[in-house]
């Protein structure tokens, strides 16, 4: 078998006319299709595929997790959201973990049980369902093929059954096994092997069945603190049972005619715009995609939205700082042409764990609505603490939290985690009385390489003439800051050319490349659908009155889009 994951094959932009489904597996594809089919609309057919992924991928994602989402309602043109994230337990405080010995320059291993987070994305889920849902299926209908996938069984995928592998192997190496649960015979299951999970059926089960109080109270709420304690953590079933989700207004800004549409703080999608409003101010078109001068422009403005979103940005029920000054205090200085690397390297410098475990997936209806949505255990498995007879591992999200005191993101009791979970709506630059007219759904997984990745398949199909397929296809960079020897790191695709690369090391840049194989997983995994060819520079949308979705699925997943 070719273990090399090579990527020589090429693949069409799925169109159709009704709905449509992008994710990282094609089971969760179909059950969300299905769910379209059975009369759900977006929201509902999201959920269904985010309860799918759990069982398909569980090394990226699960009940054990959070999640992010963001819903188009196609009859009003309002964008709202759910702000998925739990917090830390109330007891963990900053003088907790300095009572434990740990200290910011010597912060807990990632797998340690005092960076679980109180899961939220199966409230996410009960939420997304009950505040935009279609209430034409119950809860238990949208999660049966999620159900039946952990209860039949399904042959596990290519990309999933190396993510598993590196997974387990990680916690090995930390000195940790994986529960049970999520193994065959206390081994990884390999590429077509069939895995059978029933304690997952069983809590998605009762979650359908009783909604929210089936997880936040009762069986799997004392699974998960009997296992978090018995590892010495301070996790309480008061902490599960008071979390609640938080409907968000997501923020966003204007570039070059369209309107990307990001969470709010405490996630990290501001980094994005960010992004985006320092690039606008280059003839990026005029540079040439992926060329030396295209990646050198992308690589300083990246360095500068990191530094921004790690420096201000947090919990905002911690932040003493609201939401428009930041926005403000981010953009004044952000809108000179030229970019300093001194600039760059001002304040805290971005050294958290990198990590692309996560999955994204989008939804689009017959009805004009669409749902972006994410789902993360963080880093693969998480922590690795399974709950007894849950089928789920619990995420390490509190790796994100900082121990420098009076930081934003400084860890506390009850507090949020800087979130790097970014799902994306994109509209049209509209003003006035007119609504927010739909052009995509898109996102891309990968801890910080999320908001370069939403830009660079943003500026693939808005200054490059891409389809969405090509948009996902194309080479991408990863700029990531190396704590170790205090430098930043450009990572390349293989694709992108060696003239390219040798003039950016002349201009200083410390390259990687060609990244290639599965190492291509740090560059993330994306999905979009699109709602017409805007993208399309030689087509006059005039002659294409009819609305057609164009969906593309990441090359780098094993997942795919479905339409109907």
């Amino acid at each position: 078998m070719d273990t090399d994951n090579t990527f020589s094959s090429r693949r069409s932009p799925v169109v159709c006319l009704h709905g449509c489904v992008a994710s990282s597996q094609p089971l969760a594809s179909n059950v969300g299709l299905d769910v379209l089919k059975r009369g759900g609309n977006a929201a509902d057919a999201a959920v269904a595929v985010a309860a799918a992924l759990a069982v398909t991928e569980p090394c990226n994602t699960g009940p054990g997790g959070d999640a992010f989402c963001l819903f188009y309602d196609g009859k009003t043109g309002e964008i709202r959201g759910i702000n998925g994230s739990g917090r830390s337990p109330r007891a963990q405080t900053l003088e907790f973990l300095e009572g434990c010995g740990y200290t910011a320059e010597a912060p807990p291993s990632p797998f340690d049980v005092v960076n679980v987070t109180v899961p939220g994305a199966p409230a996410c889920w009960c939420d997304t369902v009950q505040l935009f849902g279609s209430h034409k299926l119950s809860f238990q209908e949208v999660l049966c093929g999620a159900v039946e996938l952990a209860e039949v069984g399904f042959p596990v995928a290519e990309v999933a059954a190396q993510h598993w592998a590196n997974g387990v192997a990680a916690l090995r190496d930390a000195g940790k096994e994986l529960g049970g649960d999520l193994l065959i015979d206390n081994r990884v299951p390999k590429c077509g092997q069939v895995f059978r999970n029933p304690a997952l059926a069983q809590t998605l089960k009762e979650l359908g069945e009783l909604g929210k109080p089936a997880f936040y109270q009762g069986r799997v709420a004392q699974a998960i603190v009997d296992v978090i304690s018995q590892h010495g953590g301070v996790m309480t079933v008061d902490d599960l049972s008071s979390h609640e989700s938080e409907v968000i207004t997501p923020t966003s800004t204007d570039y070059k005619g369209v309107c990307l549409w990001e969470p709010p703080p405490n996630s990290q999608g501001l980094a994005a715009l960010l992004l985006l409003n320092i690039l606008e101010n280059f003839p990026l078109k005029a540079l040439g995609h992926n060329s030396s001068d295209y990646i050198h422009v992308l690589v300083e403005a990246v360095r500068l939205a990191l530094t921004d979103a790690l420096c201000y940005l947090g919990d905002p029920d911690h932040v003493t700082v609201p939401l428009e000054t930041l926005l403000d205090k981010c953009y004044s200085h952000q809108r000179a042409q030229h970019i300093s690397m001194e600039r760059a390297m001002e304040g805290v410098k971005p050294g958290l764990l990198p990590g692309s475990d996560t999955v994204y997936f989008c939804v689009t209806d017959s009805q004009g609505n669409a749902c972006s949505f994410i789902n993360s255990l963080y880093m693969r498995f998480g922590t690795g603490l399974v709950p007894k007879d849950c089928g789920f591992s619990l995420q390490n999200r509190g790796a994100n939290f900082s121990l420098r005191r009076n930081h934003a993101n400084c860890v506390a009791g009850g507090k949020r985690p800087f979130h790097t979970l970014m799902p994306a709506l994109l509209t049209a630059s509209e003003t006035g009385s007119h609504r927010p007219r739909l052009l995509a759904a898109l996102g891309v997984v990968g801890a910080f390489m999320q908001p370069q990745g939403h830009v660079q398949v943003l500026l693939n199909m808005l200054e490059f003439g891409m389809n969405p397929q090509q948009a996902l296809d194309a080479p991408r960079v990863f700029v990531q800051y190396d704590q170790k020897t205090d430098e930043w790191v450009v990572n390349l695709e293989e694709g992108v050319d060696r003239e390219v690369v040798e003039e950016l090391k002349r201009r200083g840049q410390k390259v990687k490349w060609p990244i290639t194989g599965h190492n291509r997983s740090q560059f993330g995994r994306g999905q979009i659908i699109t709602v017409g060819d805007w993208w399309n520079p030689s087509v006059n949308q005039a002659d294409h009155p009819t609305r057609v979705l164009w969906a593309g699925s990441d090359p780098r997943a094993d997942g795919c889009a479905q339409g109907y």
